[in-house]
C-alpha cells in the first residue's frame, strides 16, 4: 500500500536499466556492506591491538554488552525478528574479537570470515524477500514502518487490493496487545504519516474479529469537482429501484432505497436529511426528490415552512402539499390516520409489506381480498412518501415528539418518513423518533453535532461531517439499509442544481402530473376523512379549476384592474366615494359581521354560534383548530376565550373533534356528507 502511495506521489518507476538494477539491489546491499565493514574493522584492530590482553577483556565485554542491547531492544518486534538480530550481533562481535587479538588470516578466522559472513548476509537478504509474501507483510517492510510510527508496530498488513483512486488493506492486529479500537485512534496519525485528510483514511473493522479489519485509502479528493443534475436517473422506474443522488469519492454512484425488499432481506427505512446552514441540505433534498417523483408507483405529501422557495418548480408533482402552520398539522394527523388504513388493505391483499405488485391493478389470485380466491381486480395502492422540510418548525409547534408515531409505524404501510432540519439534537426531536429514523444523510455540520447525526460505529470508522461545516456544501455520509456498511464512512457529494435546471424540474413535475401515481382510494379516503377539503390530491396538469399558488412561477397575466389609478373594482366606478351613506331601513338593524358586539348570546344560541363556527372552518380546509383560532370570533360575539376552551372539549367528547399531538389543539371530524 505504502508503494502504491509512494506511485502516486512520483515514485522511482522510470530510467535506464542500470539504475532500476540499483534501485533493486539497494534493500538487499546493508547485510553485505555490514560484512564487509567488519572484515576491516578486524583488520584494523589486529593491526592496534595484537596479542593484547587487555583489549581482548574490552572488546568481550563490549561484545556481550552489544549482544544483549539487541536483545532488549528487539522487543517490540517480532521473536524470529529478535532472535535473527541478536545471533547476527553476537556472531559478528566474536569474530570481531577473534580477528582483533589473533589476526584475521590466523587459523580458521579467515575461513569463518569468508563462510559465515555470506551466510548471515543472505540470510537477511532471505528475510527482506519473504516479508513481501501474498499472506500478509512482516514487520521491516515500509508498511510495518508505517504502523510502527503510529503505535501500531506489530500489526501485520497483507496483500493491498488496489482500485482507481482507493486502496483496500486487511489488517491483522497483534493478538491479546491490540484492537480494532486501537486502529479508529490512530487514524489521524495514519493520515498525518500519509499527507492526507483524515477523512481519507478508514478502517472497517471485521464484525466476527476484534483484531481484523481493512484499512482504507483514498489519496485523492475526487469530490472537489462540481458536478451538476442533468436529469433523474431512471424516469418511469419503480420507487423500489435505487435512487441516484450523487457520488463518492472514488467516483462510485452514491444510492439509497426508500422501500424494502423481502426477497434480498432489505428493510422499508425512514430517512433523516441534517446538515447546518449553508452544507447544501436543500440541493440535497431536490436531488432526492426529483428522484422520488420520476418513478411511477409513489405519491408524495410534502410540507415546508418557507413556501416551497426552493421547491417551487417541483409543486405541480405533489400529491399535497403545505406551508406549515396548521395545514402541516393536520398533514401530520392525516398520516397518522392513513397507517391503518393502508396496513388493513395490505394484510387483506397478502402483503406483509409494500412491494411494487402493491402498486397495481391485483389481478393475481394470490393477492386477492375476495373470500372464493378469485383475483379481485382491486386499485393498487403506491408508495407513500411523507416528507417534512425544516421539521425543527414542526417539531417546535407540534412537540418534539409530533413524528414519533409515524415514525414507529408507517413502515409496515408502504410509507416512508423524511425528515429534514439542521440540528437533530435532543432539545428539538425525542430520542424516540431519533430511534426510528434508521437512515441519515449527515451534511456538514458543527464538530459538536456529528454525534446527532451520525452512529458512533460509523463516526469512529473515520466519518468526520464536523470537518465540513459549510465550506464543502453537498458533501455528505450516508447511512441506509441496502447500503454496503463498508461505505457508511466513505464521504459523498451530492449533485448541483444551476438555475438552468429549472426547467428540467418543470417538465419533470408535468411528467409526474400526468404519468405518476394518484392516490388510491383507501390513502385518498383516510386522508380526506382527516383533512376535509384540505386535501384534494394532485391537479391535473391544465386543470383550469384548481388554482395554482402563485409562488410556483412568475408569469403575467392580465386583469381588469387599472394599476395606474384608483384601487376601484370596474362595477363599481359609478359610485362617488364622498357621498353619504343611506339611512339603515326599520328593521335593517343586524350587524353587518354577525353578533351586535353590545350583546352576549343567549347559550343556546352561543352554542349554535360555535357549531356554525366549526362548519366553517372545515369549509375553509382549517381542519385543526385551538383557542387562539377563535379570538376575534370571541370579540365579536362578546365570549371569553375559557368558555370556547370547554365547548373544544365537549365538542371532543360529542365526537366533533379528535385529540392532536399537540396540547390544545382539535382536529375536525369532517361532518358526513348527504347523499
Amino acid at each position: 500500500m505504502t508503494g502504491y502511495l509512494m506511485q502516486q506521489q512520483g515514485g522511482p518507476e522510470t530510467g535506464s536499466v542500470r539504475a532500476y538494477l540499483l534501485h533493486r539491489a539497494k534493500p538487499h546491499l546493508p547485510p553485505w556492506l555490514g560484512w564487509a565493514g567488519t572484515g576491516l574493522a578486524g583488520a584494523l584492530g589486529h593491526w592496534r591491538w595484537p596479542d593484547n590482553t587487555a583489549a581482548g577483556v574490552g572488546l568481550t565485554l563490549a561484545s556481550v554488552a552489544l549482544t544483549g542491547a539487541t536483545w532488549l531492544m528487539g522487543k517490540s518486534t517480532t521473536k524470529g525478528r529478535r532472535i535473527h538480530s541478536a545471533a547476527t550481533v553476537a556472531a559478528g562481535s566474536a569474530w570481531l574479537t577473534a580477528a582483533c587479538l589473533a589476526g584475521p588470516t590466523a587459523g580458521p578466522v579467515d575461513d569463518l570470515f569468508l563462510m559465515g559472513g555470506p551466510a548471515l548476509a543472505l540470510s537477511w537478504n532471505v528475510r527482506m524477500v519473504i516479508r513481501h509474501n501474498p499472506e500478509g507483510a512482516a514487520n521491516g517492510s515500509p508498511d510495518a514502518g508505517l504502523l510502527a510510527k503510529v503505535g501500531l508496530a506489530r500489526a501485520q498488513m497483507g496483500a493491498a487490493k488496489v482500485e482507481p483512486n482507493r486502496v483496500t488493506a486487511p489488517l491483522a492486529l497483534d493478538p491479546g496487545e491490540q484492537t480494532n479500537d486501537d486502529v479508529t485512534k490512530a487514524l489521524a496519525r495514519i493520515a498525518s504519516a500519509l499527507d492526507l485528510p483524515k477523512s481519507a483514511v478508514r478502517y472497517h473493522a471485521d464484525p466476527d474479529s476484534e483484531r481484523r479489519g481493512d484499512l482504507v485509502i483514498v489519496p485523492e479528493d475526487m469530490l472537489a469537482a462540481v458536478v451538476d443534475w442533468e436529469g433523474p436517473s431512471n424516469l418511469g422506474g419503480s420507487i423500489a429501484d435505487p435512487l441516484v443522488i450523487g457520488r463518492y469519492d472514488d467516483g462510485a454512484p452514491l444510492t439509497l432505497w426508500l422501500p424494502g425488499d423481502p426477497e434480498i432481506k432489505r428493510n422499508s427505512t425512514h430517512l433523516l436529511i441534517a446538515g447546518g446552514t449553508g452544507s447544501g441540505k436543500g440541493e440535497t433534498a431536490l436531488n432526492l426528490l426529483s428522484e422520488v417523483l420520476s418513478r411511477r408507483d409513489v405519491i408524495v405529501w410534502f410540507s415546508d415552512p418557507k413556501a416551497f422557495q426552493d421547491f417551487a418548480p417541483l409543486r405541480p408533482g405533489l400529491d399535497w402539499s403545505a406551508e406549515g402552520g396548521t395545514d402541516t398539522e393536520v398533514m401530520v394527523e392525516a398520516v397518522k390516520t392513513v397507517i391503518p388504513a393502508r396496513t388493513r388493505w395490505l394484510g387483506s391483499h397478502g402483503y406483509r409489506q409494500w412491494v411494487p405488485e402493491a402498486a397495481g391493478v391485483q389481478s393475481d389470485p394470490e393477492h386477492s381480498c375476495r373470500p372464493d380466491g378469485r383475483a379481485c381486480g382491486c386499485e393498487g395502492m403506491p408508495f407513500l412518501v411523507a416528507w417534512f422540510e425544516e421539521a425543527a418548525n414542526t417539531l417546535r409547534a407540534l412537540g418534539d415528539d409530533a413524528f414519533t408515531g409515524i415514525a414507529q409505524e408507517a413502515r409496515s404501510a408502504g410509507i416512508s418518513l423524511i425528515v429534514s432540519l439542521q440540528r437533530p439534537s435532543y432539545d428539538q426531536m425525542s430520542t424516540s423518533t431519533r430511534a426510528s429514523l434508521p437512515s441519515v444523510i449527515a451534511l456538514g455540520c458543527d464538530p459538536r453535532d456529528e454525534g446527532f447525526c451520525l452512529p458512533d460505529e460509523v463516526l469512529a470508522a473515520g466519518a468526520h461531517p464536523g470537518a465540513w461545516g459549510n465550506r464543502r456544501p453537498g458533501y455528505c455520509y450516508t447511512v441506509s439499509p441496502g447500503i454496503p456498511e463498508d461505505r457508511y464512512p466513505s464521504p459523498g457529494r451530492t449533485l448541483a442544481f444551476p438555475t438552468r435546471a429549472v426547467k428540467t424540474m418543470e417538465q419533470l413535475a408535468t411528467w409526474a402530473q400526468r404519468n405518476g401515481a394518484t392516490a388510491d382510494p383507501i390513502t385518498a379516503g383516510a386522508a380526506s376523512g382527516v383533512a376535509g377539503r384540505a386535501y384534494t390530491g394532485r391537479p391535473a396538469p391544465g386543470d383550469d379549476g384548481t388554482p395554482q399558488p402563485a409562488v410556483l412561477r412568475a408569469v403575467e397575466e392580465e386583469d381588469d384592474m387599472n394599476h395606474g389609478g384608483l384601487l376601484v373594482d370596474p362595477e363599481d366606478m359609478d359610485i362617488d366615494p364622498d357621498a353619504e351613506l343611506p339611512e339603515p331601513e326599520a328593521g335593517d338593524d343586524a350587524p353587518i359581521f354577525g353578533q351586535d358586539t353590545g350583546r352576549k348570546p343567549k347559550p343556546a344560541e352561543a352554542r349554535r354560534l360555535f357549531a356554525e363556527a366549526l362548519a366553517e372552518f372545515e369549509s375553509n380546509g382549517q381542519m385543526v383548530v385551538g383557542p387562539k383560532d377563535f379570538k376575534d370570533w370571541c370579540e365579536r360575539h362578546n365570549l371569553s376565550r375559557p368558555w370556547v376552551s370547554e365547548r373544544l372539549v365537549e365538542a371532543y367528547r360529542e365526537g366533533r373533534l379528535k385529540e392532536t399531538n399537540a396540547t390544545g389543539r382539535w382536529r375536525i371530524v369532517p361532518l358526513p356528507v348527504a347523499a
